[in-house]
């Protein structure tokens, strides 16, 4: 959850000193975020270290049902440094766009589906993609209405999305 001055990636029970960190670096770590390690990450930052995210993922799909994922937690440190961490992963541009440039691939004709109207299928769609998004998975009734533009389309399933592609797109 923290990074240590030779920025090495280490969560607070790896026993490696964060007193002087170069940046407070929030993923997907559930077993870590409690009062204390987020309390340590809220004082690193007010002491200087820049705040980076992952991704701002609003919640997640586990075996037991839905999950807060880190977005909550990122957005509440944010709140509390006020400050504006830096995500470098979904939903933001360059993070979709960033694969296409490296292989000279027009957004428009690159179609992206997953289960995530907003950091998924928005920030392909915010990126000039397509965004598809699929029933399954982390799916909720209405997610498609979340949006604005909505998706490009709306699947039951991974396989009608990879029908529509064929037919439609290639």
């Amino acid at each position: 959850m923290f990074v240590s001055a030779c920025s090495t990636v280490v969560l607070p029970s790896a026993g490696i000193d964060t007193s002087e960190p170069d940046a407070v670096v929030i993923g997907l770590a559930p077993d870590h975020f409690n009062y204390q390690s987020l309390n340590k990450a809220f004082r690193m930052i007010l002491d200087g270290a820049p705040l980076i995210a992952i991704h701002k993922a609003r919640y997640y799909k586990r075996k037991d049902g839905l999950a807060l994922g880190p977005g909550p937690f990122v957005t509440g440190l944010e709140y509390a440094t006020d400050c504006k961490a830096t995500v470098v992963g979904k939903p933001e541009k360059t993070f979709f766009t960033q694969p296409l440039t490296q292989q000279s691939c027009n957004p428009y004709f690159t179609p992206y589906f997953l289960q995530d109207a907003r950091d998924d299928v928005g920030g392909a769609q915010n990126a000039g993609m397509l965004g598809i998004l699929v029933k399954t998975g982390k799916y909720r009734e209405g997610d498609e209405r979340k949006i604005e533009p909505p998706p490009y389309l709306t699947c039951n399933s991974f396989p009608d999305a990879v029908e529509h592609i064929l037919q439609n797109l290639l």
